[in-house]
Formats: structure tokens, C-alpha cells, sequence
């Protein structure tokens, strides 16, 4: 009792207790926005639909037909790469551009085959019915199909195919020019077939799938025509010409082998020329079992003139095979005034010799200069000649 009187006024402790929050309301939020982050990130990591969330409308797309297109059949699918026209048994490569370096891919097929498919191309789609097929007298049959030889009476392909245009014989000096890499692209194949004077020479890689028809377009407009060989640059397997590709240490037999592959692709060329092949061309043993073979079948064999280290002229002089090394390469730098510079000294070099010889790439910049320095070029007393006649008037080798 005494105990109670001596504190009357003391709360009991044990009483009601006053409730509070665990934690403050600014740190409740900031919990409940980390909350809602986890679960987004979590919501974006396991969803397949990378655009979850965003807003979108959907809308229904219809295809118009044109009127007068109802009843057409439906457009033909043009071969590509990835959807080549068969032709005997073709097949997809990859070959590097040793101008520029690009990657391309060709279909090759088979020379054999009795396609009438025509390249990508109208200008190749024009007719060729007054160019004659390959003369069966100047053909061979190999295990790769038919390759070029000289005749019974002695005609040579050289002859046979050269281009009938005539050649005045009272020009001052005299130029060929040789355009390689043609035949796998079509648009730039098709500009240098209608573009280029028809002296110019056209060299035509071997892999394109429509080779033996880009053959006969060109031939028909007046052009000769080179088949280029695929050889081992320096650098090789990592710039690579192409399948087959003749090889410095290759066996004779061989590249000699791999030589007939390529001459079987087609027919109607007076001869071949490089592509590529630095290496190759360094050889002396494996160029001339080369242009042995080609002095054999009747070709003129050109060398472009890309490597300095090439010793073609040499063994063709042991071989006593027709012969031609280009002066220069026209579009080394491919820039329009370094080409149009190129040209002046072509034109010093046609004066000094008599006879000068030139390649180039079929890039456009490069066809389009040609085409145009060409124009005036009889003017100065210069006559542009297809390679047969510049090799007719044999003009010195360096």
C-alpha cells in the first residue's frame, strides 16, 4: 500500500506502446522503385520480344497489282550467286579482283552444256549469228572438253580468230589496248563490249558462267578476245585467283593440266594473257613450260604488265612463242587524271616504238577515259589496233 502511495503518478510501464514505421517513407520508395527496376531487367532478359513495352499499331499491308500486269506470267528470277542458273554442273567461287582487291563470287558451269541461258545483261542478249562457231579444225578434244590447237594446214587460233577489222597502213604509230577482268560482272562486261572501239581487246576472266556467250557478243562486235590464266601472285593462297590457279611449284604436268581446264572453257580467243600471278611469272622453268604449250596450240600469249619481276619476254625468247608484254597499266592509280596521264604516255611510247601495248581493268572510270581519249586519237596520227596486229609488227621487248 505504501508502495502505491509513494507513486501515484508513474505510468505503468507495461501499458500501451505507441506503433511506428520499420523504416522512414523516403526509404519505403526508394525500396519500391528498386523493386520495379528488378523486375523490368529480370522482364527484358527472359522475354523474346526485345521491343516489349513500346508502343506499336499494327496495320494490314496489301499488294497492288498493276492492271496490266494481272495477267502476265510471273517475272523470271535473274541467277545470282546464291541462286545460279544451272548449266551442266555449276558451282560457286570466289575470286579477288587483283586491280581493287573486292571480293566476288561467279558461278562456273559447264562449257559443255547446251544452256541458252544469256547473262544478266541486254547489251549480251543482242544476237551473234554473224560470228561462226569455233572452227572444228583448230579443236582438240581433252579430258576437260575441247581445247584450242593449230590446224592440219597450219592456221593457228591466232589467225583464225583475229578481228577482220582492217588496218591502214599509214598511221604514224600504233596502240593496243588489252581490258581485262571482263565476264563476271555483267553491266561492267556489257559497257566495255558497247563502249570501247572495237580494236580494243577484251580479256575474259575464265570462271564467269556465261563465259562462251560473252565470248561471241564481243566477237561479234569486232572485238578480240584473250582468255585470262589464273596465276600465283606472291601472296597466295591469301589473294587467290581462283580454282586451278597455276602454282610456281606445281609438277609441269600439272599446271600444264590445269592450263587445259581453262583453254577448255571456251573457245574463239586469240590467245591468253595473265591474271595475277607476280609469282608465277618469276619462274622461268614454270612460265616457259607455259608458253610452250600456248606456242603449241597457236595462241599469243600477253603478259599485263603488272609485275616488275616478271621474266615472261625471257622465256618466250627460248620458246620462240608468240609474245607480247604489255608497256604499262593504264589505270594502276584509277583515278581519271592519273589514266588520262597514262594515256600521254602511252601515245610517247606508240611514237618511240611505233607500236605500243597497254592493259587496263574494266572498271568504269577507266572505260569511260578510254572511250573518250580514243575519239581523237586518229587525229594525232595514232591508230588504235587489236593485239594480233600489234604482235604482227612485233615491237620491241623490254
Amino acid at each position: 500500500m505504501a508502495d502505491d502511495l509513494d507513486t501515484p503518478l508513474k505510468a505503468k510501464q507495461n501499458s500501451k506502446t505507441r506503433w511506428r514505421l520499420p523504416v522512414s517513407p523516403l526509404g519505403a520508395l526508394t525500396a519500391a522503385i528498386a523493386v520495379a527496376l528488378g523486375i523490368a531487367i529480370v522482364w527484358v532478359m527472359v522475354s523474346d520480344d526485345p521491343l516489349g513495352g513500346e508502343p506499336r499499331h499494327i496495320v494490314k499491308i496489301e499488294q497492288i497489282i498493276p492492271a496490266d500486269s494481272k495477267n502476265s506470267a510471273a517475272p523470271k528470277r535473274e541467277p545470282t550467286a546464291q541462286n545460279p542458273q544451272t548449266t551442266g554442273d555449276p558451282r560457286t567461287v570466289t575470286i579477288i579482283d587483283g586491280n581493287t582487291g573486292a571480293k566476288r563470287e561467279v558461278v562456273i558451269g559447264d562449257p559443255r552444256s547446251n544452256s541458252t541461258a544469256q547473262p544478266n545483261n541486254a547489251t549480251a542478249n543482242e544476237p551473234t549469228n554473224n560470228i561462226p562457231p569455233a572452227d572444228n579444225r583448230l579443236i582438240e578434244k581433252s579430258k576437260h572438253g575441247s581445247i584450242p590447237k593449230i590446224a592440219p594446214d597450219g592456221v593457228r587460233p591466232l589467225d583464225a580468230y583475229a578481228s577482220p577489222i582492217p588496218v591502214a597502213g599509214n598511221a604514224d604509230s600504233m596502240i593496243a589496248i588489252v581490258i581485262t577482268g571482263l565476264g563476271v560482272s555483267a553491266s561492267g562486261t556489257g559497257d566495255a563490249i558497247s563502249k570501247l572501239p572495237a580494236a580494243i581487246t577484251l580479256g575474259f576472266v575464265p570462271y564467269g558462267n556465261e563465259l562462251t556467250r560473252w565470248i561471241a557478243r564481243a566477237r561479234s562486235t569486232g572485238h578480240e578476245v584473250l582468255l585470262q590464266i589464273p596465276m600465283e601472285p606472291f601472296d597466295y593462297p591469301d589473294n587467290d585467283p581462283g580454282p586451278q590457279t597455276l602454282t610456281a611449284n606445281a609438277p609441269k604436268d600439272q599446271n600444264i593440266d590445269r592450263l587445259h581446264f581453262f583453254l577448255s572453257r571456251s573457245q574463239g580467243y586469240v590467245g591468253v594473257a595473265n591474271l595475277m600471278g607476280a609469282r608465277f611469272t618469276a619462274n622461268e622453268d614454270a612460265v616457259a613450260a607455259i608458253l610452250a604449250e600456248t606456242a603449241k596450240r597457236g595462241l599469243l600469249f600477253i603478259d599485263d604488265g603488272s609485275s616488275p619481276r616478271s621474266i615472261t619476254a625471257k622465256a618466250a625468247t627460248k620458246t620462240k612463242a608468240p609474245f607480247l608484254k604489255s608497256d604499262l597499266v593504264i589505270d594502276a592509280k584509277a583515278e581519271w587524271a592519273d589514266i588520262d596521264a597514262a594515256l600521254v604516255r602511252l601515245e610517247a611510247i606508240a611514237a618511240e616504238k611505233g607500236v605500243a601495248v597497254a592493259t587496263a581493268s574494266s572498271l568504269p572510270v577507266t572505260v569511260e577515259r578510254i572511250a573518250r581519249w580514243s575519239q581523237t586519237l586518229e587525229a594525232r596520227g595514232i591508230r588504235l589496233v587489236p593485239v594480233s596486229v600489234a604482235f604482227q609488227r612485233k615491237p620491241k621487248q623490254s
